[in-house]
């Protein structure tokens, strides 16, 4: 199933030494050496960012107001609902984000409107329903006497439905972190990170914690009414937060922290007296402890995701949340607990399933993975999905014909959707994708639109359905366009190690040290070890049972690794494999250390391994002081740019012809470190600046019609013209402009060459009309996927391009 990975480690500098001592006073048994390399590749840079980034007290969160005028309208309108006794609905989502989000709510507005008279909430079906609002719910709603409506975690782009609310009678309030709609939605307010700036300490919050900071304004506003402190309902935030894979950064991190503090005090607490049972009691059922963000990625999410995956309907997850009945509490986590075994039953399945079609694709020749199957469950088609696209560095899709209705189309992402006519639902394909490194997704769906009844997501994942006919063509278009994209890029699964240890370092001091940087997520990834030359000893393997004993759902090998650092063994262990998996002799390995709270011990969990003959790894070039950012900026600006080192015997390679692939830049990088090692006694690589402006394109049609014009006047006058002239005249590539070129012949343009000149020659002909439109078509696509590879690499993190270019040697 899976190919030969490619192995890079992280390109580190050594930190300064009062970083080292820094982090040295926080574990002061290490070095401190370790985590200080790694706060310092990943931006921690002075130390007012170090003590904020490791001591939450020392942090400033944002006022939940930073939200402006929008917030201010909110609190208004529910201070409103609060004197005039509305009552208000809860609008929430079926993934965790939206269960610990509509929790949030439910116990927070709770505060200031009595629950189920008052205050109700509404979770859609996963299985009949999609994400966001839908008409019925809303009829549901009114006929209970609802005036106001509070989404959370969804409703940004449900524009038509929040118009039929406000016809019923019905405000609504949205509070999400989704895609923006393209116009101000008539809402009473709409609190959405998106709409601030992208460095803005609030910009990455979940859906969770946009309610959240919704509950806090309420409190803030009305400051004697609630009996509860808002710091209670942190546990749920931290939940949904890392549920969630958002950046945790800014107000991010410093409420998973505060979160993961609260969760774990009160799961110290005997059942009876803790503040949320049914937590502790998920928290028994998957042997956590709650002190580690692990315990919320691995424990709490999966199985809170895990019930609307096989039962539709996860409502009841609100009352497992927030309820303080014991009883009822262990009532619900058991009933969790079915769903989670289920899913994971499902999900192997679906994987052995898989892994038999995945070996009669020809992995060479696809870039795109898109498979089907009438008997596999949509509930799990996500998490496969992504598996596959982890173990492949291939885009995934998977797609199902079971089971199908009229309701949620795969759209597993709470994002934006867009809806063809409804089709017979019998004749429909549903499914998820997921993608790998820097592929958007989203965009690569997104282009095949007229080939989809809906779909929906974000770069990293996605939704959608199709008439079952159009499979083959959709597979076909979208592995064409990725390939288009891509030029001569190979994908292939890649490991990345951040730092290269051994196993004398392995242990207590190394993992409370590396303890420093969590809670990890996007952009704070686990800290990844690689540890070369050793070898694994004692290993075993056995099968876990489900929660009842009745079934396989999964298989471990665990071991004791050794190297010649120390006499002492470390034990590890390696999830999804048998012993006979691990290499004989010595071998290299990636892995992450761990402390298992079950068996009381510090572990590594082995994430790849090979052996020592195959360990080249592929070190990344120190890239980040030498590609310099430089996009968007005034061309006189460039000249007096002070980022050039004045000693610096070579003068910067400057881009300012913004690239469609991501060889054009390759081509470069390679030109700059040709020049650096050519040159005597100088043994820096030299300054790549990447310097071009956001492109202002034109539309496809004018820009063919442009063409033609040019070709009918450089005919007329029998004037000679270089193909450098039609590209800064026309503003397309060379790749783009032969497409055209021949598109002109179906027209009666002859095109010959003189020299280094183009002599264009025009005898109108009758022409075969369908050829000609198909001609067209072809250029009007070619332009396309151009401008968006264009406006792509106009706003594409620096980050990135580092990351990809890394891979040039």
């Amino acid at each position: 199933m899976s190919e030969q990975q490619q192995w890079t480690i992280t390109a580190t500098e050594q930190p300064p030494e009062w970083l080292i001592e820094a982090v040295k006073q926080h574990t002061p048994a290490s070095s401190g050496l370790y985590a200080a390399q790694l706060l310092w590749q990943r931006g921690i840079k002075d130390r007012q960012q170090l003590t904020a980034f490791i001591n939450y007290k020392a942090y400033q969160p944002a006022s939940p107001f930073e939200f402006g005028q929008e917030m201010h309208l909110a609190i208004a309108r529910l201070q409103q609902a609060y004197n005039t006794k509305e009552k208000i609905a809860i609008w929430g989502d079926f993934d965790a984000d939206g269960i610990t989000a509509t929790s949030v709510l439910w116990d927070g507005l709770g505060q200031f409107f009595a629950q189920n008279t008052q205050l109700i909430y509404y979770i859609p079906n996963r299985l009949k329903e999609s994400h966001g609002l839908n008409n019925q719910g809303i009829d549901n709603l009114a006929k209970q006497g609802c005036k106001l409506i509070v989404t959370c975690d969804t409703g940004s782009t449900n524009l038509e439905e929040i118009i039929y609310a406000k016809q019923l009678g019905i405000d609504v309030i949205v509070t999400d972190h989704h895609t923006l709609p393209t116009e101000r939605p008539p809402v009473a307010a709409i609190i959405n990170p998106r709409y601030l700036p992208k460095e803005h300490q609030l910009f990455n919050l979940s859906g969770v914690a946009v309610a959240y900071k919704l509950v806090e304004a309420l409190y803030q506003s009305l400051p004697n009414v609630a009996k509860y402190p808002l710091e209670d309902l942190l546990d749920l935030v931290a939940v949904g937060l890392i549920a969630d894979l958002v950046q945790l950064s800014g107000d991010c991190r410093y409420l998973a922290q505060m979160g993961i503090q609260r969760l774990q005090e009160d799961f110290k607490q005997p059942a009876a007296a803790r503040r949320r049972p049914g937590v502790g009691r998920l928290l028994e059922l998957c042997q956590k402890s709650g002190d580690r963000p692990t315990d919320i990625s691995f424990g709490l999410g999966p199985r809170i995701n895990a019930v609307s995956r096989i039962q539709g309907d996860a409502s009841f997850c609100v009352e497992l949340l927030t309820s303080r009945d014991v009883k009822r509490c262990n009532e619900l986590a058991e009933v969790t607990e079915l769903a989670n075994a289920r899913r994971k039953s499902l999900q192997k399945d679906v994987q052995a399933q898989v892994a038999q079609k995945l070996n009669q694709l020809d992995l060479s020749t696809t870039s795109v993975i898109v498979l089907e199957d009438a008997q596999w469950p949509a509930g799990v088609l996500g998490l496969v999905a992504g598996q596959v696209a982890q173990e492949t560095g291939r885009p995934t899709i998977l797609l199902s014909t079971e089971g199908l209705g009229t309701g949620d189309w795969g759209l597993g992402t709470g994002e934006d959707s867009s809806q063809s006519p409804i089709p017979d639902p019998q004749s429909l394909a549903r499914g998820s994708a997921r993608s790998v490194n820097s592929v958007d997704l989203y965009q690569l769906v997104k282009d095949q639109a007229h080939l989809l009844h809906r779909f929906g997501g974000h770069p990293f994942a996605a939704g959608l359905s199709l008439l079952v006919e159009n499979i083959p063509l959709f597979t076909a278009a979208i592995n064409q366009q990725l390939r288009q994209s891509l030029g001569s890029t190979t994908l292939i699964p890649t490991v990345q190690a951040d730092l290269t240890v051994t196993v004398a370092d392995l242990g207590k001091e190394l993992f409370l040290e590396l303890k420093l940087l969590e809670p990890c997520g996007m952009g704070n990834p686990v800290p990844k070890l690689l540890i070369q030359n050793c070898w694994f000893e004692n290993a075993w393997h056995r099968n876990q049972q489900d929660w009842q004993g009745k079934k396989v759902q999964y298989i471990k090998a665990e071991f004791d690794i050794r190297d010649d650092s120390s006499r002492s063994a470390f034990p590890g262990l390696w999830w999804g494999h048998y012993k006979d998996e691990l290499p004989i002799g010595r071998c290299d390995c990636i892995a992450e250390i761990d402390y298992n709270t079950f068996k009381k011990r510090y572990e590594i969990r082995l994430i790849a391994v090979r052996s020592s003959a195959n360990s080249a790894l592929n070190t990344p070039l120190s890239l980040t002081p030498f590609i310099l950012d430089l996009r968007n900026q005034e061309h006189s600006a460039l000249s007096t740019q002070h980022w050039l080192n004045p000693s610096h015997p070579l003068t910067a390679l400057i881009i300012e012809d913004c690239p469609t692939n991501w060889d054009d830049l390759r081509i470069w990088l390679r030109r700059c470190l040709a020049t650096s090692r050519s040159t005597p006694g100088f043994n820096n690589q030299q300054q790549l600046a990447i310097a071009w402006s956001k492109p202002n394109h034109q539309p496809p049609n004018q820009i063919w019609l442009t063409l033609v014009g040019i070709a009918k006047y450089l005919s007329r006058t029998n004037q000679l013209v270089t193909r450098v002239q039609l590209l800064k005249k026309i503003g397309i590539s060379d790749q783009t402009l032969l497409v055209g070129i021949k598109t002109l012949k179906y027209f009666g343009f002859t095109v010959k060459r003189q020299d280094h000149y183009l002599q264009i020659t025009w005898h109108p002909s009758d022409s075969t009309e369908n050829l000609a439109d198909a001609a067209v078509a072809r250029f009007l696509a070619a332009v396309r996927e151009e401008q968006f590879q264009q406006q792509y690499f106009a706003e594409v993190p620096l980050s990135t391009i580092v990351a990809i270019a890394s891979y040039e040697n």
